[in-house]
């Protein structure tokens, strides 16, 4: 009933025939999940999908000084963490797979470039571009030195969609789903060719707006409600849809209508993905959360306030502990899509569609089509900012916008002093043999101040998405680290005090 009624089935799927002629699981027919399944109508958008991104060089790291101010504290604030080896800004989505493959962190340097570093300027499938150095086993581990095996299959959600057929809901391992959160990621990673997909954000059935991330729709069918979804009283409305006609159970969500909060969601949001600790359990001598269990595909889609009480007293789950203090911490993924949620542009109307996929015309035709370049608004102006602000100059534009994120890294460096403070603080009170119970309050004080910095390490925009929210939350890690740092020094002082007496 939808856009797509009078396009054949054979222009997304091949073996018909062979289907028709006898129908079952065993002559079921294979799904094109190219870009050149939809490409092939939609021109301008592939297009422009495909488009190279060259204001951004690859393999760019985040902590380092060309994009957040030289940061000397990184590696010690994550210290125990894979992304101390790679933690990478992004590129455009037709990279994010082959980008995802190749960084030190994710599969121990065994995924290379064929032709070395002029994979930079290729955007085919992934393994026309790069290689396995390791192909005769399956092995995840550190190939290469300072690299990680960090990677498991529920991070490969956000990157590709390639097997959203033989995945089951949440990537439960049930019978029939090739796939699940407990397969061999290395298997896994060797059997997909692409970065995001059309399909992902596009129904190609009713052509209607859709997510399928299962963490997502998870999150937003909590009986708790407790999402901002949930509490949007505008909220876009979603119909979920159970795909169960393999013999397990997919779902789908249909949306209302387009909301780039929730498409976007799907990926540019905070999530847990990986095994870690449950922090009522003492034993922090191995992960006592693995990826049997669905902890390890969770989506808060709460906001930098709600993240300590969520993850703590709700869910009972923190990523990793760290090798200085020996405290449990958290760790952020990319929460775009929740800092972006109550802000000022977003109460205005814009989307994220307003700002990094646009409008466009055609330079040849005059057709009108969205661009899903995907990128910056910086480098395409005039179709976002200047859409609304039209008093300003390109130039004032990218003035405000480079204002507002060195507001932001500035209190990122102050954020990041006083945790580096409170850390030696903790080192110097266990080497002095203070009480375990105030090291175990200074440890608490410590995760309270990261996860009110982290998470801006993880968001995209330095503050840009929302500046009101980034200034309230670093200015209060600070808070909390300097309340970590008193508790110990107080300690400390009344252990000198009874000591002399």
């Amino acid at each position: 009933m939808g856009k797509h009624a009078k396009v054949n089935c054979s222009n997304c799927h091949k073996g018909l025939e062979k289907h028709l002629s006898a129908p079952g699981p065993d002559t079921r027919p294979v799904t094109d999940t190219s870009w050149q399944a939809c490409g092939q109508c939609h021109k301008e958008q592939m297009e422009s999908f495909m488009k190279e991104a060259y204001h951004r060089p690859a393999r760019d790291e985040k902590s380092q000084l060309t994009n957040r101010a030289p940061n000397p504290f990184w590696d010690k604030l994550m210290m125990g963490h894979g992304f101390t080896k790679e933690h990478n800004l992004t590129r455009s989505h037709v990279w994010m797979l082959v980008d995802h493959l190749v960084v030190d962190r994710a599969y121990g340097g065994r995924f290379q470039p064929k032709d070395g570093w002029q994979y930079v300027l290729e955007s085919g499938k992934a393994w026309d571009i790069l290689t396995d150095k390791y192909p005769n086993t399956n092995e995840h581990k550190p190939f290469i030195p300072q690299s990680a095996a960090a990677a498991n299959p529920v991070c490969l959600q956000c990157k590709t969609q390639d097997h959203i057929l033989d995945w089951a809901y949440m990537g439960d391992p049930v019978k029939g789903a090739k796939w699940s959160r407990t397969s061999n990621v290395v298997d896994l990673a060797r059997s997909l060719q692409h970065g995001l997909s059309c399909f992902t954000c596009h129904d190609p059935h009713a052509a209607k707006p859709r997510i399928v991330r299962d963490g997502l729709i998870d999150a937003l069918t909590r009986p708790d409600g407790d999402t901002l979804w949930h509490k949007d009283p505008k909220r876009t409305g979603i119909r979920v849809i159970e795909m169960g006609i393999r013999g397990y159970t997919r779902k789908i969500a249909l949306l209302d209508k387009y909301d780039t909060r929730l498409q976007c969601g799907q990926c540019h949001v905070e999530y847990n993905c990986n095994p870690g600790y449950d922090p009522k359990n003492p034993d922090t001598s191995k992960y006592s959360v693995t990826m049997a269990d669905r902890r390890t595909n969770h989506f808060p889609y709460k906001d930098v306030f709600g993240l300590y009480d969520h993850y703590v007293n709700k869910v009972g789950f923190l990523d990793f502990k760290h090798t200085l203090t020996g405290g449990l911490l958290w760790k952020a993924q990319h929460p775009e899509s929740e800092t972006f949620y109550n802000s000022k542009h977003a109460r205005a109307g814009a989307g994220c569609d307003s700002c990094h996929t646009p409008k466009m015309k055609d330079k040849k035709t005059g057709k009108v089509y969205t661009s899903h370049f995907a990128v910056t608004p910086r480098v395409q102006l005039k179709e976002t900012c200047l859409k609304c602000h039209p008093k300003w100059t390109e130039e004032q534009a990218r003035y405000t916008i480079d204002s507002i994120k060195a507001y932001t890294k500035g209190k990122m460096r102050k954020a990041e002093f006083w945790l580096s403070a409170l850390i030696d603080k903790i080192v110097e009170a266990k080497k002095a043999g203070v009480d375990a119970g105030a090291i175990k309050k200074a440890q608490d004080q410590h995760l309270r101040a990261h996860v009110l910095w982290e998470y801006w390490t993880a968001e995209n925009s330095d503050g840009f998405h929302n500046p009101e929210m980034a200034r309230e939350s670093l200015t209060r890690s600070v808070d909390e680290s300097q309340k970590g740092i008193k508790i110990l020094d107080d300690a400390m002082t009344a252990k000198t005090a009874a000591a002399a007496k």
